[in-house]
């Protein structure tokens, strides 16, 4: 997969249009199990915390208040737009809140820079964001028309644009079945190459109407719309957001102080495997404890409030030595 990705960088200079758009003043954002985190990190004043997907802060102003006095939250996002929201909330705070633009997958290098040697806690929101895909001009959602991007970075190189109009049908077979888990991953990387012959395929709605004649009629029918997994796989691959992840978790592990604890949200099974994995090597080496063996859902409620959390996995570990 590595390889696949490199080839699409080495094609060409094309690059997805980067404009900056502009930021939705009435995004709503509600944090997912936020009592369920709190309880899991059991904060304390004073405590170093670690929100490595700050988005636009919701968990953060959870966190800051738990943390005071003494304490100091490092936010990290890939989302320079999400951060300048993510400012104007966290105010306040902006005396024990460090704001990073960076990649969590570089931990060392964001706690280096603010001088950090060990964190008390840890928290991986993990995902696309409700701020993303509200917003049409990023690319996320199938739901409105907008360029076929889906960079969480601007600055990133290759978006879902490279991939659908310069991989290979077996590449792209390939990104739809191990990211998506999409069983029509063939038919649907057949049509695609099928159709950009004649012309790129450059928007979200042009790339969901491919995918949907592409979708056997019975598989139409289903709750979920048939380019769902094909939107996820494309964007987890613009992202590389598995193999981050993976890094991430394991960086996390070194810099936990005794008593710390990280928290994982995952969204979707490819997600929660890589933090089961991590957990369970973790809980191995005899310094680390799973707090929760079981995974945590979000409550009926919270389901019923904000239902993009009904996929919402929580898991808790804590290093013991």
């Amino acid at each position: 997969m590595h390889s696949i990705l490199a080839n699409v960088a080495l094609l060409g200079d094309r690059r997805s249009d980067g404009g900056e758009g502009q930021m939705s003043a009435t995004v709503t954002h509600k944090p997912v199990m936020c009592a369920e985190v709190l309880a899991a990190l059991a904060l304390e004043p004073g405590e170093v915390v670690v929100d490595a997907t700050l988005g636009l802060g919701g968990h953060a102003a959870a966190l800051l208040p738990e943390i005071a006095p003494g304490g100091r939250l490092i936010g990290i996002d890939k989302d320079e737009e999400a951060l300048t929201l993510a400012r104007g909330r966290l105010e306040q705070w902006s005396a024990c809140c460090d704001i990073v633009h960076d990649d969590f997958r570089h931990l060392e290098r964001v706690l280096d820079r603010c001088r950090v040697d060990g964190i008390d806690a840890a928290l991986f929101d993990l995902g696309v964001s409700s701020y993303q895909l509200e917003t049409p001009e990023r690319g996320f959602s199938f739901q409105a028309e907008g360029p076929l991007d889906m960079r969480m970075d601007r600055h990133g190189f290759i978006s879902a644009y490279d991939l659908v109009n310069t991989l290979t049908e077996e590449e792209l077979a390939s990104i739809l079945y191990k990211f998506g888990e999409e069983r029509f991953s063939r038919r649907i990387a057949h049509a695609l190459v099928a159709i950009r012959r004649r012309a790129p395929i450059a928007s979200t709605r042009q790339l969901a109407d491919v995918v949907w004649k592409a979708t056997p009629f019975k598989a139409r029918r289903r709750r979920l719309h048939p380019a769902t997994r094909t939107f996820q796989a494309l964007r987890i691959a613009v992202n590389r957001e598995l193999e981050s992840l993976d890094e991430a978790l394991k960086k996390a592990a070194v810099y936990l102080n005794k008593g710390g604890r990280c928290v994982v949200i995952a969204f979707h099974s490819l997600e929660d495997r890589i933090v089961k994995e991590n957990f369970k090597a973790l809980e191995k080496t005899g310094r680390f404890r799973r707090v929760a063996k079981k995974v945590v859902r979000p409550a009926a409620d919270e389901v019923c409030a904000n239902p993009r959390s009904r996929s919402a996995r929580l898991r808790v570990i804590e290093r013991i030595s």
